[in-house]
């Protein structure tokens, strides 16, 4: 006989005289100890599965921005596809830059109303931005994310901003005609405004990206 076939008669007969102390010290057959085995699998198998079941159902998050401003889109000015910000609903508009100054507004430093939006808000170029649009079509309060320019909020009208026009705000004139100009652009709305916007919305909004970044 050889070694395997020893090896194996070997097992047999611990596994015999395995179940024989276990029946004797029990009381339960091997039948009843299957059954047994079998149920805890199976009570296992659905607790798992109900597991995966409550994390297939909780609903993903999505928080604005991810990332800083310039690297949401590529160095074709093409959108990031793993943001999802192209899943939102989007509408072409044509996009001019404007400042707080009087080229602009009419007002000079010192006036009353300088750098103040039509809500209220302080003009800011931040990762949320102020910008102006027509309320008919984008209500104040409402949030854009605008390729080349970032994240922007809707706080200002302007007498010429009718339609599918917007304006972005810039600091200056010279980062006006360096960064923007005018341009045909598809912008996302990520938020729907009602009408309103105040300082502490806007300050919650760059609080968030300081907090994620």
């Amino acid at each position: 006989m050889n070694h395997a076939s020893k090896r194996a008669i070997m097992t047999f007969l611990f596994t015999i005289a395995l179940f024989s102390t276990w029946h004797a010290l029990t009381g339960v057959g091997i039948p009843e100890l299957r059954d047994y085995v079998y149920d805890q699998m199976s009570e296992q198998s659905s607790y798992v599965s109900e597991e995966v079941a409550e994390i297939k159902r909780e609903p993903e998050e999505k928080n604005w921005p991810v990332q800083a401003m310039g690297s949401l889109t590529d160095q074709q000015g093409q959108l990031d596809p793993s943001l999802g910000i192209s899943d939102y609903p989007s509408k072409q508009v044509e996009a001019t830059g404007y400042t707080a100054g009087v080229e602009s507004t009419g007002k000079k430093e010192g006036d009353p109303g300088y750098g103040i939006t039509y809500s209220g808000v302080p003009v800011q170029r931040d990762v949320y931005s102020t910008i102006a649009a027509d309320p008919e079509v984008f209500p104040i309060g409402t949030i854009l994310f605008v390729p080349d320019y970032g994240f922007a909020v809707v706080a200002d009208t302007g007498s010429a901003i009718e339609g599918d026009i917007i304006d972005l705000y810039y600091e200056t004139v010279d980062d006006v005609f360096d960064q923007w100009g005018k341009q045909e652009v598809e912008v996302y709305v990520i938020e729907e405004g009602d009408g309103t916007l105040d300082e502490e919305k806007v300050e919650q909004l760059n609080e968030r990206y300081d907090a994620v970044g």
